[in-house]
């Protein structure tokens, strides 16, 4: 039974990182290549290096594959096989569906529905391209990690250089290894339109991802250290109708017996939370955190 179930579960999660990675390659080769909308990741790169290659022949969709391989077999020798594994279906899919839909670009295929050359918006096209070039790439990424798959790429770079430097946090790296790519785009392009129509589609991106991968609704939780741990519960379930687990721990530095309170609440209850806790225990130690789902009756059913 349990094998049964495992199976299903892995099943799903192939199915949803192969269609978060087809949605990322249309969006990329349709919206963001013909453009040269420099985003960060590996489309970047290769948006950069077809400017400074002086060979024709040397097209965008091998330069993607190229540097897709390269960095997947980069993660496998310094990140392990576990990392690896977890970027496999992206990394065998994501060159072919680029390869795939950059020839719906051509004026032969389809009457030449996806080429945006002959549209009567021709001159505002590329604000189009970038509004819905973010939307594919943050619909896919978000489809991806709901996978428990990962579209690899640039972030390998950024991993590794968390596993040189254990002190720099991976949000960091990742948006420094990005920042670097839209900056060099930036010189090599030499305009400043599309480097800003660029970072729009960066953040159209992340916010597609935002609310598909962590919800609509924006869900958090709770640990409250206090001495007055009853009071607090007694405050959540008549004001925030919500309830709360309280556990038993102990001081590490006073040794003495607390009180953990761990609550799980939405965005409109947080400042309620705040003004209870305030209220009921000044000196209480809180921790907050945004969880990525949380499942039970008053959430799910």
């Amino acid at each position: 039974m349990f094998k049964t179930l495992l199976s299903k579960r892995s099943v799903k999660n192939i199915v949803l990182t192969a269609l978060g990675t087809m949605i990322l390659a249309f969006g990329t080769a349709i919206f963001i290549l013909p453009f040269s909308l420099v985003t960060g990741g590996v489309s970047g790169i290769a948006i950069i290096l077809e400017r400074l290659i002086p060979y024709e022949f040397i097209t965008l969709d091998i330069i993607v594959a190229v540097l897709t391989w390269a960095l997947f077999f980069l993660g496998l020798i310094f990140l392990g096989r576990s990392f690896a594994l977890k970027t496999l279906v992206s990394t065998l899919l994501y060159p072919a569906f680029i390869s795939l839909f950059m020839r719906l670009l051509e004026s032969d295929v389809l009457g030449a529905y996806f080429s945006f050359e002959n549209s009567v918006l021709s001159e505002g096209v590329i604000v189009i391209a970038a509004v819905f070039g973010g939307v594919f790439v943050g619909l896919g990424c978000a489809v991806t990690f709901l996978g428990g798959g990962s579209t690899g790429g640039v972030d390998i770079i950024a991993f590794l250089i968390c596993k040189i430097n254990r002190r720099i946090k991976s949000s960091y790296s990742i948006f420094a290894v990005d920042a670097i790519i839209i900056l060099l785009g930036a010189f090599v392009i030499g305009d400043l339109a599309i480097t800003l129509l660029g970072v729009v589609t960066a953040l159209v991106g992340a916010v597609l991802i935002d609310k598909v991968f962590l919800g609509g609704e924006s869900a958090f939780a709770a640990n409250i250290i206090t001495d007055k741990a009853d009071r607090i519960v007694e405050l959540i379930i008549s004001e925030l109708d919500r309830t709360a687990t309280v556990m038993d721990a102990v001081g590490g530095y006073s040794k003495e017996d607390k009180k953990v309170v761990f609550v799980s609440f939405n965005l409109r209850e947080y400042p309620k939370l705040l003004s209870i806790i305030s209220e009921t225990d000044k000196r209480a130690f809180v921790t907050f955190s945004r969880v990525h789902e949380i499942s039970g009756e008053g959430w799910t059913r």
